[in-house]
């Protein structure tokens, strides 16, 4: 669970002897009082992080409101381990899809959060089983959604989320469109030997998404004037749980097995949990790469910390280890109980928080008017880098949760990646704050602001606010747009307040001697960027159609629109029934809300008039995708081991950028294999498919970028 705590952090032991105090020092009903209170709570964020993927509180307040209710539940209430509310699955229904009933129940997983608590799962496990040693799987723990999905005669069949444990939501087809997942077991290894294949097997995993994916998602965002997504996990399990999986398909979800529910015949299920994740592996199926196995709790507690220790290289969102007990016939004998296995714990690592100052609230004005608050911070290192800014969402947000100027905050990255503030540390508010009043108008232009019905955010109505201009103009001239080398930021703020450019096609009417005079360019310097305004004049159209910053059109749409339109002008002159047609959308790729919102744009005469100047001022877009900065189209990387300096996401990236594709599983229409340290079985098996194996400095090299 992600999101944002009013509260401060507690490291467990702190949390655990805190909950202890409080505890003992109730009474019954003030006791009864606070269960009422909690479970209440509980209840209210379940609905929002299981339901609408949309939490307000971070995993660790979630954790802690849990842990207390446990405490009270055990003491006033003679709840057993496993029979309270503090224990209860949560429910990821959502009632817009048909159910179907799990074969085999489908379990959480109890929960640790210090070194002790996991050598007394330990302890528990060798008293229970008469054992010295006792041999353990330790695993990453995947920060994302658990699915289930069943295979019959090696043939996909159904996948379902957990739900409430004995049901999920039923979501086949959006799961059908992870690139990465095979519709069928693989019968023969590479090596060519047999795989045995059971009649009907459940398979458990978890849907995520990469943080290369993520990033590119927000990217997309921001340059159609959408808010972007805090957590990857939150945006994998809404995305998972949409109703078009075209929309689905947009979005690259990936997949990752690691466990077994049902499976017949039973004498076909693996021995051990080593022996699974190889044999998943086997079937070309993406699961767990690296396991570690333990045998101790010394050995066990290495392991976790190991895990830690690499956690920031990976390119995928982990908030936490499993430790399995390795063999399957002593996972039986110790059992499960009705929410979670005996044989399994996950160890939750805590978040890296630091506490600093906001010394200022200000506001951003976006390119479609939305004010955005930014909390300024004294500067703070967390997790290697240094943060002095945070996203405060909108001015609804800021009163809910009471921050004030001057207010001493604590400080995460949401997602490992956002810096976000989770708390305020009340104890050092001083007497004469005051709560902030976000303003009436505009800071830039001072026009009125408005805001639309059901929506939070704030916007300012005037198009010719400098500050939307400037944003505008910026887009447009940016790598993701038509591309003009050396119209950076201040040179378009000059252009802008000069009063040189007061639309994106004004740039097109600029002169070497006027441009001179604007910014104090020397004859050089402007003639490289007159002529970089001219060669922009045959990007491709969709480059011009995502560079005229239609509210929630990016990349992805704006090259659906390119191909349904081929021209500016018949964009421009686009009606609603080129659109729709008796309600139903008629260009592929093309959301219900980016039509509406083209027609909207374009309804405004201003925005005809753009487009026609720029096609006066001998516009000519290119239909089509050029071929450079995308040599890599159509060819498939698979990523091995830990590379020595690239992490996986910054690998992806640049794989992606150059057009390629990056999979999870080595098969005959790979490319290359680009290989770190370790990895061993996806080179063993490169190796007998005669697939190229490259390493990250030929790889840069390949790129051009050693």
């Amino acid at each position: 669970m992600a999101g944002l705590s009013l509260v401060p952090s507690l490291t467990a032991a702190s949390a655990d002897n805190s909950i202890a105090a409080g505890v003992s020092h109730l009474s019954a009903s003030e006791a009864g009082e606070r269960i009422d209170v909690l479970r209440g709570e509980i209840a209210y964020h379940d609905e929002l992080y299981f339901k609408k993927s949309a939490p307000v509180i971070s995993d660790g307040a979630y954790d802690q409101l849990k842990r207390e209710l446990a405490a009270l539940e055990v003491e006033f209430t003679n709840a057993v381990h496993d029979g309270g509310v503090s224990a209860e699955v949560g429910d990821d229904r959502v009632g817009s899809f048909a159910t179907c009933r799990h074969r085999v129940r489908m379990l959480s997983l109890n929960k640790s959060f210090t070194e002790t608590e996991l050598r007394t799962f330990d302890a528990r496990l060798k008293r229970q089983l008469g054992e010295h040693e006792l041999d353990y799987v330790v695993e990453p723990k995947f920060d994302g959604l658990a699915i289930s999905v069943t295979f019959e005669k090696g043939k996909l069949v159904r996948a379902v989320t957990r739900g409430n444990g004995v049901e999920g939501d039923d979501v086949t087809e959006n799961l059908l469109t992870i690139h990465t997942l095979r519709k069928s077991l693989r019968a023969v290894t590479p090596a060519g030997a047999t795989n045995p294949i059971p009649e009907v097997i459940e398979l458990r995993g978890e849907v995520y998404l990469s943080f290369a994916e993520f990033e590119r998602i927000n990217r997309e965002r921001e340059s159609g004037g959408q808010t972007q997504y805090s957590n990857p996990r939150n945006l994998a399990a809404g995305t998972l749980k949409q109703l078009a999986s075209a929309e689905v398909a947009k979005r690259r979800l990936e997949i990752v097995f690691y466990g077994v529910g049902a499976c017949e015949p039973v004498g076909t299920r693996p021995d051990s949990q080593l022996a699974l994740l190889r044999q998943l592996q086997a079937w070309g199926l993406p699961t767990i790469e690296s396991p570690r196995r333990a045998r101790g709790a010394d050995a066990m507690w290495q392991a976790v910390q190991a895990v830690g220790r690499e956690r920031a290289r990976l390119g995928f969102p982990i908030d936490g280890v499993v430790v399995k007990l390795n063999a399957v016939a002593l996972q039986d004998q110790v059992g499960v109980t009705t929410q979670a296995p005996l044989w399994a714990m996950a160890y939750k690592f805590s978040p890296e928080r630091i506490e600093t100052q906001l010394r200022a609230i200000t506001l951003q004005v976006g390119r479609t008017g939305v004010l955005t608050p930014v909390a300024e911070l004294d500067p703070v290192k967390i997790g290697g880098s240094t943060v002095a800014r945070a996203s405060l969402f909108n001015g609804d947000e800021i009163a809910r949760r009471n921050i004030r100027v001057g207010d001493f905050v604590y400080v995460e990255k949401a997602g490992e990646i956002i810096p976000a503030i989770v708390g305020v540390n009340r104890a050092k508010r001083r007497p004469d704050t005051k709560p902030y009043v976000f303003p009436v108008a505009c800071p830039i232009c001072r026009a009125d602001l408005v805001r639309s019905s059901g929506e939070a955010a704030w916007r300012c109505p005037n198009s010719s606010c400098q500050a939307q201009v400037k944003r505008r103009v910026e887009h447009f001239a940016s790598a993701a747009c038509v591309g003009i080398s050396g119209l950076g930021p201040a040179m378009v703020d000059t252009l802008v307040e000069k009063g040189g450019v007061k639309n994106v096609a004004d740039l097109y009417r600029l002169r070497r001697e006027e441009l001179r005079l604007l910014v104090g360019k020397g004859e050089k310097s402007t003639d490289h960027l007159l002529l970089a305004i001219e060669q922009s004049k045959h990007a491709e159209l969709w480059r011009f159609i995502h560079g005229l910053g239609i509210p929630q059109v990016g990349a992805t749409t704006a090259r659906d629109l390119a191909c349904a339109f081929g021209g500016l002008a018949e964009l421009a002159r686009g009606r609603r029934e080129y659109f729709f047609q008796d309600g139903r959308l008629l260009i592929p790729g093309v959301s219900d809300s980016a039509a509406r919102a083209v027609l909207a744009h374009f309804s405004q005469v201003e925005n005809q008039q753009v487009v026609e100047s720029l096609l006066a001022s001998g516009v000519r877009p290119v239909k089509g995708v050029a071929a450079s900065g995308a040599f890599l189209a159509g060819k498939i990387f698979v990523l091995s081991g830990t590379l020595p300096n690239l992490s996986r996401a910054q690998a992806v990236a640049k794989i992606t950028a150059a057009g390629g594709k990056v999979a999870s599983v080595v098969s005959r229409k790979t490319n290359w294999i680009l290989a770190g340290g370790g990895g061993r079985s996806k080179l063993d098996a490169a190796r007998s498919l005669g697939v190229v194996i490259i390493d990250e400095a030929e790889f840069l090299r390949m790129l051009g970028q050693e």
